[in-house]
């Protein structure tokens, strides 16, 4: 059973591993590796609810179809990413990740193959088992930094979606106009790249004294989440992880529809809008992340991060024009300096050994919001444009979303009141 720390926010007394390359290179790889991963999905977003459509033939079975590739991946994040976690916590942060970027490769090259949509579904559900490895990122990066650096760090990573988040759907638009399945080919390029790169330059993170067996108890997601309850420091902080990456999803679930209901905004404007999220997303969690949690500490800016979360969702929920929603982009972008903060107060609970599951039961808890949360969002948005129409509130799903962010504020608030890492008193 695991044990509880004496305090909540005590750092674990065990020494952080050696490093064998240099801490600075293997953070820029991570980046560069995450940067390539989200970038190589980002690049097959814009054709493959079409390549749906070609497969199925009208659009209301496409959307249908497409509702449930993302559940499925939802799903493989939920079961797997315990499993990689833990399994990086026996055998190295290393093989995981090399494994992963050449699984993807490979799947994409499935999909750019598939000849029926039932094929492409089993490249949906590879790829939902190979990016569950976004969790040995995380602990890679708890591994080479040290804890007072861990959220700059963390927020690389955030700065990698960006990126990602930014080129990729605008790079597979333009391959998209050549060939449907083109994108799907670049993508298994730059896997495959990136895992050979990998190959080559990625040094080990975590020293062999410091790795543990896998047992059933790890590496399934029941027992990965077990060990949440088990520290007193992790279960208000992943009740955060929860409320927030929830309130996050109501993004992909009715954003491009609202912004077509509401604002008329066609698949241009959307792509726009898109971009400039990953763009404002780059600059805050790649260039602020450092100075804003050393400036007010990781309690003070994650509580900050949360509370610009849900007032950005007030905006976008009231905009009654669309530049007026265009206001919130920039305030939700500092919400993104709340996951950085959040990892590295929760790094901070358990030891070496434990890193990959920690981030394997963060990524569980993600995959659970991921696959309730959009038939929540999707629901509030169907009757406030229908039955509940005369109200007036089409924007009445981002309202629920910042509901949510002020419950996790909330929880926040207590589960680090006594914080022995920023050495302050409570606010």
């Amino acid at each position: 059973m695991d044990t509880l720390p004496p305090e909540p926010f005590e750092p674990p007394t065990a020494p952080s591993p050696t490093l064998t390359g240099p801490r600075r290179a293997a953070v820029v790889f991570v980046f560069i590796t995450v940067t390539l991963d989200m970038l190589a999905l980002g690049i097959m977003i814009p054709m493959l609810p079409k390549l749906i459509l070609s497969f199925v033939g009208d659009t209301a079975s496409a959307a249908h179809v497409f509702g449930l590739f993302s559940t499925c991946w939802a799903l493989m994040q939920f079961l797997f990413s315990p499993a990689l976690g833990a399994l990086s916590d026996r055998f190295g942060r290393r093989p995981i990740i090399l494994v992963s970027n050449f699984g993807l490769g490979i799947d994409y090259i499935i999909m750019a193959l598939a000849p029926t949509v039932g094929w492409l579904l089993v490249g949906r559900i590879v790829s939902g088992i190979a990016a569950a490895s976004i969790t040995t990122s995380s602990a890679y990066i708890a591994d080479v930094t040290p804890p007072e650096k861990r959220a700059k760090a963390f927020g690389l990573i955030g700065a990698a979606f960006g990126v990602g988040f930014v080129l990729g759907p605008a790079v597979g638009g333009v391959l998209g106009e050549i060939g449907p399945r083109l994108p799907f080919w670049v993508a298994a390029g730059l896997s495959l790249l990136n895992g050979t790169y990998g190959l080559f330059v990625l040094p080990e993170s975590l020293a062999q004294k410091y790795r543990v067996p896998v047992t059933w108890r790890r590496a399934n997601p029941l027992g990965a989440l077990s060990m949440l309850r088990g520290h007193r420091g992790l279960v208000g902080l992943s009740a955060v992880v929860f409320l927030s990456q929830f309130a996050h999803v109501v993004l992909p679930s009715v954003v491009v529809l609202y912004a077509g209901y509401r604002y008329e905004w066609d698949a241009r404007d959307v792509g726009l809008m898109l971009a400039g999220v990953g763009l404002c997303t780059m600059i805050v969690q790649g260039g602020l992340a450092g100075p804003v949690t050393k400036a007010l500490g990781e309690r003070r800016t994650l509580l900050f991060a949360i509370v610009c979360g849900a007032a950005a969702f007030a905006v976008f929920g009231l905009a009654s024009t669309g530049w007026a929603f265009l206001i919130g982009i920039p305030i939700m972008a500092f919400w993104g300096l709340a996951g950085p903060a959040c990892q590295s107060l929760m790094t901070r609970q358990v030891g070496p050994s434990e890193q990959g599951r920690l981030q394997g039961s963060n990524n569980s808890l993600n995959g659970i919001a991921n696959m309730i949360a959009p038939s929540v969002f999707t629901g509030v948005f169907v009757q406030f444009i229908g039955p509940w129409q005369s109200i007036g509130v089409p924007g009445a799903p981002f309202l629920v979303s910042l509901v949510f962010l002020l419950l996790a504020a909330l929880v926040g608030v207590f589960a680090t009141r006594r914080s022995a890492v920023d050495g302050q008193a409570a606010l």
